[in-house]
C-alpha cells in the first residue's frame, strides 16, 4: 500500500493563496483607491482590516503550529518507507525513514494540544537494542489516511 497526503497540503496552500489575494485586494480597494465606503456592514475600516489580517494569520501559521507534514508512506517490498517534511510558510528539511519489515518493532501514537497534534513514533530492533525514530506528525492526514496507516503498521508489528 502506498499513499501520500499531497491533496491536503495543496488544498491548504490554495486556501492561503486565496486569503492572500482577498487581503491584498481589500487593502488596495479600501486604502489605495478608496473604493470601499465605510462603515461596511456596520464596521469601520480598522475592524475589517484587523479581522481580515487575523484570518490570514490563522491560515498562514496554523499549519506550522499544528505541525502539518507532507507524508508519503509505502509498505510495498521489504521496507516500510516514510518520506516527510514540514509544510507551511517555512518548509522543513526532507526526511526519510526506511525500516526493514523484519526488524520493525512497533510504533506509538502520541497526541498533544487537545488531540490536534498527533504523531507516530516508530521503533526498530537491532542487536544492540531498540532504536526510536523522531516523530512523524500525522495531523494533516485525513481520518481515512490515518486508519490506513495504522492498519498497515498493525499488520507489520510483531505480536508480543
Amino acid at each position: 500500500m502506498t499513499f501520500d497526503n499531497s491533496k491536503s497540503i495543496i488544498s491548504q496552500r490554495i486556501k492561503l493563496f486565496g486569503a492572500t489575494i482577498v487581503l491584498l485586494a481589500y487593502l488596495a480597494m479600501a486604502y489605495v483607491i478608496s473604493m470601499i465606503k465605510f462603515p461596511l456592514l456596520g464596521m469601520s475600516d480598522t475592524v475589517w482590516t484587523v479581522l481580515l489580517i487575523g484570518i490570514w494569520l490563522i491560515l498562514a501559521f496554523l499549519p506550522m503550529i499544528l505541525n502539518y507534514q507532507y507524508i508519503s508512506y509505502s509498505d510495498d517490498g521489504d521496507f516500510l518507507v516514510f518520506r516527510y517534511f514540514t509544510s507551511g510558510m517555512i518548509s522543513g528539511k526532507k526526511n526519510s525513514v526506511e525500516i526493514s519489515k523484519a526488524s520493525f518493532s512497533g510504533y506509538k501514537i502520541e497526541t498533544r494540544f487537545f488531540g490536534l497534534i498527533k504523531s507516530i513514533i516508530l521503533f526498530q530492533k537491532f542487536q544492540e537494542g531498540l532504536a526510536k525514530y523522531p516523530p512523524v506528525y500525522i495531523s494533516a492526514l485525513t481520518s481515512a489516511e490515518k486508519s490506513k496507516l495504522i492498519k498497515s503498521l498493525n499488520n507489520h508489528t510483531p505480536s508480543a
